[in-house]
């Protein structure tokens, strides 16, 4: 028994070293758990949960940390509040970094120390995902993208049958018969990258992109296999299977010989493509990584588009994607875009880097379990809805929509969700 112990200590003590770098041993010694940033976490502020609090998450990790790395010797280790990863302990990480957490990087932003606080909770999921401790539901989502070429499972020949229904949707649209939808053109300038499950639930987003592509008389197309942009394998915290993740994009950019990978509405498809894959990799991809939000407000920048605010009366408000906004650095595009297409354009209070998660993201929809607490952290972006009196709600991230038409349901908004390509493309005026 005393062996077996032995053994289960030095593999968990492997997943901790092989995701422990530098930056990372220095933040953990860092932190001193002020509980300074409580007041950042929507979680906290939902349920005044001591286990919510972002410095009591670190504090789980420095407990593993401390033991199996301190230089200090055991009295130090003993002081510090080391402690192994056993049974009780890795079963109160599951629940507090999975399950209280939706790796927004709000605390982060507001931690006086600067740490990254995000990053340390995605580290001590990268080590649960080592010792096979994934909760069920994001586990199996990510199964599913592993086994097929997208987290919905779907197949090609289905792809390519919704891919032409929409072409012929586009053409009704635009009323043109020659009007498309490219899928596999060779040496098109673009290959825009979806999220599966607009091709399953909300086809008028690809739609939408469809028509602004054709107005702006693009170059660009769409693929038949390698086409997702999500990444579920961030959230899970292992890095070699995001990586992964990512060579299926890099594949068909190669494959079809396009210069610009054009990312779809998504916070954590944009964030982990554009900023966290090269650490993956280890190299940096040899082709430009874009949002699709960049690309729109480049053509009405340039003039490429035309639009009609008038066309959208309602008031509309923006939510903004963490991943996308806080930790993806795009905080203008959506407003500038929004601004060009909308009659009334009403920001959140606070909006921007400051805003408040909605409580989809972290893979946190993926985890049944925990649904009721991700819905109750989710009041907090509710009343920021309605505070704003807005009819419209945009958010440019389908995780986000996705939980946004939830939080619609349970505290009864009666909003309209829609991405922002979506408003555009209801603005616009063809020539």
């Amino acid at each position: 028994m005393a062996l077996e112990g032995k053994k289960k200590e030095s593999k968990e003590r492997e997943a901790l070293i092989k995701y422990l770098d530098f930056e990372r041993a220095l933040q953990l010694s860092s932190c001193v758990r002020c509980g300074l940033c409580e007041q950042s976490c929507h979680y906290f502020l939902a349920d005044r949960d001591v286990k919510s609090i972002p410095a009591y998450k670190v504090g789980l990790v420095q407990r593993a940390f401390y033991c199996y790395v301190n230089l200090g010797g055991p009295i130090s280790s003993y002081r510090l509040g080391s402690q192994n990863l056993d049974a009780n302990l890795i079963e109160e990480w599951v629940d507090v970094l999975f399950g209280r957490c939706s790796l927004c990087g709000r605390c982060s932003l507001n931690c006086p120390l600067g740490l990254k606080i995000h990053d340390l909770i995605r580290f001590g999921r990268s080590i649960l995902a080592e010792l096979a401790r994934i909760p069920s539901g994001l586990a199996s989502t990510i199964r599913t993208a592993v086994n097929s070429d997208n987290n919905m499972g779907i197949k090609t020949g289905e792809w390519v049958e919704t891919v032409r229904w929409l072409e012929e949707e586009l053409r009704s649209e635009v009323d043109n018969p020659s009007a498309c939808l490219p899928l596999d053109r060779p040496g098109a300038r673009f290959l825009y990258a979806i999220n599966p499950r607009e091709a399953k639930f909300f086809p008028l987003s690809l739609l939408a992109v469809g028509k602004i592509f054709y107005a702006a008389g693009e170059s660009w197309t769409l693929s038949s296999i390698n086409y997702d942009v999500t990444n579920y394998a961030y959230y899970s915290g292992q890095d070699s299977l995001a990586a992964e993740f990512f060579h299926r994009l890099e594949a068909s950019m190669k494959r079809l010989g396009c210069e610009v990978l054009v990312l779809t509405e998504c916070g954590h498809g944009f964030n982990s493509a554009r900023w966290e894959a090269p650490a993956w990799l280890g190299y940096q991809p040899d082709f430009e990584i874009r949002s699709i939000l960049e690309i729109v407000a480049d053509y009405v920048r340039q003039g490429r588009l035309k639009l009609d605010p008038s066309r959208n009366p309602l008031p509309v408000t923006l939510h903004d994607p963490c991943n996308l906004v806080r930790l993806g650095g795009l905080l203008e595009e959506a407003r500038f875009l929004l601004r060009q297409s909308v009659m009334n354009f009403i920001e959140m209070t606070p909006h921007g880097v400051e805003n408040f998660c909605c409580g989809g993201g972290g893979g946190q929809l993926a985890m049944t379990e925990f649904a009721p607490r991700r819905l109750k952290a989710g009041e907090i972006k509710a009343r920021q809805i309605k505070e704003t009196g807005a009819k419209i709600v945009v958010a440019p991230c389908h995780n986000c929509l996705d939980q946004l038409l939830e939080l619609n349901r349970v505290y009864k908004l009666g909003v309209q969700l829609k991405t922002v390509c979506e408003v555009v493309a209801e603005a616009l005026v063809l020539r």
